[in-house]
């Protein structure tokens, strides 16, 4: 179930600058675990600039390969993280009043609530999705600004998390992109890679999670269209179809930040339309993010059986774009 091929460097051959970058994200654990106190993402900053600086000393060893050795050098995969999703209960994780019951918030250690504002834009017959990008609009209340993000996504068969980063870097997206992360996305019964990029706009105006008219908001998305997508399947496609959307939502996500056996774990609540369009339908999440593959492994099985002895886990992938989408 959900299995997975843990990216390793080939030992028969002399190392190259990636392969070096494995061997720190697997010999550096404790740097790239998102431990519990909020300096994980320092560290996550930290591993990357090491990662990259690796990369970086790399072109000094290149200077000795042949052109097509220093091609294939500046163009090799992207170095993925990796965050758990699973999906929780409604009925038996929340109260009455919807909130985590005082069960699921003792058992991860939950804190206060923040609130997010969040919406998609695609057009009404979904051509964005269609060619496996998202664009994703949100405020939240406890920050300035307005985030933008623009995320493609790849299946992963049966696994094969190497095929899927081949294929991204085919299409473009390569270790040299270093306004990009690369993830991947461990739900229940599958795996997607997904590589994205975030622009932020002022929210001077705006409070707690209020969101810019459908409009204003969908000119801030278009402006900040980055490149690869704009250029997708032809010049300008990606600003031609992102200029012809509309929004998907908004829905009030609460987002609760807690830990689970020394990581980092959030729980959100996702309030969104029912499929009958009369009601709502409550998606309940709890994620948690590693660099390691190993540490993610291991801490996913635990997570699940965790969660499957509380009679707390619904064994279904996590879908909540795609409902939006389809919904709102």
């Amino acid at each position: 179930m959900g299995g997975i091929q843990l990216l390793t460097a080939d030992l028969t051959h002399s190392p190259t600058p990636l392969d070096a970058a494995w061997t720190s994200r697997s010999y550096s654990k404790e740097a790239g675990r998102r431990k519990s106190g909020r300096g994980a993402d320092e560290m996550r900053s930290i591993w990357k600039k090491a990662a990259a600086a690796v990369l970086a000393g790399g072109l000094l060893m290149s200077i000795s390969m042949q052109p097509g050795q220093r091609a294939e050098a500046a163009s090799s995969v992207m170095v993925p993280g990796y965050e758990v999703k699973l999906l929780l209960s409604p009925s038996a994780t929340l109260g009455g009043d919807g909130k985590p019951s005082a069960a699921l918030a003792s058992a991860f250690g939950l804190g206060s609530a923040q609130s997010i504002g969040v919406e998609y834009f695609d057009t009404s017959s979904l051509d964005l999705n269609a060619k496996g990008w998202d664009v994703r609009f949100r405020k939240k209340a406890d920050k300035s600004n307005f985030e933008i993000s623009y995320k493609k996504r790849y299946p992963i068969v049966n696994g094969n998390i190497n095929a899927a980063l081949e294929q991204a870097r085919q299409e473009g997206f390569t270790s040299a992109d270093d306004n990009y992360e690369a993830e991947i996305d461990w739900n229940y019964s599958k795996q997607t890679l997904s590589i994205s990029t975030e622009k932020k706009k002022s929210a001077s105006g705006y409070s707690g999670t209020a969101l810019p008219a459908e409009s204003k908001a969908l000119g801030m998305a278009v402006d900040e269209i980055p490149g690869k997508l704009d250029n997708w399947s032809a010049t300008g496609w990606g600003k031609k179809t992102l200029s012809a959307s509309r929004a998907h939502g908004p829905v009030a996500v609460s987002k609760y930040a807690g830990v689970f056996n020394g990581l980092e774990t959030d729980v959100e609540i996702w309030p969104i339309r029912s499929s009958s369009g009369t009601g709502t339908e409550t998606i309940v999440e709890v994620s948690f993010k590693t660099d390691d593959a190993a540490e993610a492994a291991a801490e996913r099985d635990k997570l699940i059986a965790f969660l499957q002895g509380k009679g707390w886990l619904t064994p279904q992938d996590s879908l909540k774009t795609q409902l939006i989408l389809e919904r709102c």
